[in-house]
């Protein structure tokens, strides 16, 4: 079984078509690249996965999107604990006006869990997990807008880590980031994707080849091909695919 998929999916902004009939499935534990030029649907899909795009005035949304098997737009699905499944990582750090330790416990104490003892050791293994623990563990009362940049977008990942997700959407992840700080949030993907399913939307084409196992190419709204990231680099099916990834057009 997949650990996502999406079946005939349409999605309409009022009169305008932003994704047109997308079916793709995605396997546990690899990292999927959303690939294609602005406005062509990379993003949509990708909030599709943990509903966030509900709270977008006059959306339709037709199809189905499956997680571990189970239609998550049916009647009656827990949409909080849907996302508390999901770890989302956004375009630009987004760190609360929190301490560094506040900014990880965030998710845990929003969830209800008061047990302090576990609260510090699910924040120390999150910014573990995203390689940060050396650089913050004696600053952990200080502000997280201290950090730079790229701490700031690891420490995001390490909130979203705390909350036990098995899926993690990133939207551009490294767009804002130096060359040094993308290095390490592409290394730190790769590590990740032994324990969670990956799905990030990315304008950099190289960065799709480096960090993903497969990609999918969008355009105008239609998913144009999808496949091994590999083969979509090196031998794309459709003429479409490889004039985008030759910097043709896009």
């Amino acid at each position: 079984m997949q650990k996502l998929e999406s079946r005939h999916i349409n999605v309409h902004y009022g009169t305008t078509q932003a994704l047109k009939d997308i079916n793709i499935g995605i396997d546990a534990n690899t990292v999927t690249a959303l690939i294609g030029p602005s406005g062509c649907g990379k993003s949509t899909y990708l909030r599709l996965f943990n509903r966030m795009n509900d709270l977008i005035d006059g959306i339709k949304i037709e199809g189905q999107i499956f997680v571990d098997g189970k239609d998550i737009y049916e009647k009656g699905t827990n949409v909080d604990s849907l996302r508390k499944n999901t770890g989302m990582v956004f375009q630009k750090p987004n760190p609360f006006p929190k301490t560094i330790f506040e900014n990880v416990a965030y998710g845990l104490r929003v969830n209800g869990i008061t047990d302090q003892k576990f609260i510090e050791e699910r924040v120390e293994t999150s910014i573990q997990q995203v390689v940060l623990w050396d650089e913050v563990k004696d600053k952990l009362k200080k502000s997280a807008f201290e950090l730079s940049g790229g701490q700031q977008q690891r420490l995001c990942i390490a909130r979203a880590l705390a909350i036990q997700p098995s899926i993690i959407l990133m939207d551009e992840p490294t767009s804002a980031l130096d060359p040094i700080s993308t290095a390490k949030i592409e290394e730190l993907i790769h590590e990740l994707k032994t324990k969670y399913t990956i799905v990030i939307v990315t304008h950099n084409m190289q960065q799709a080849a480096r960090v993903s196992d497969h990609t999918a190419f969008f355009y105008l709204g239609e998913l144009v091909e999808f496949g091994i990231t590999k083969e979509i680099f090196t031998n794309p099916k459709r003429e479409k695919t490889q004039n985008y990834i030759t910097g043709r057009f896009g």
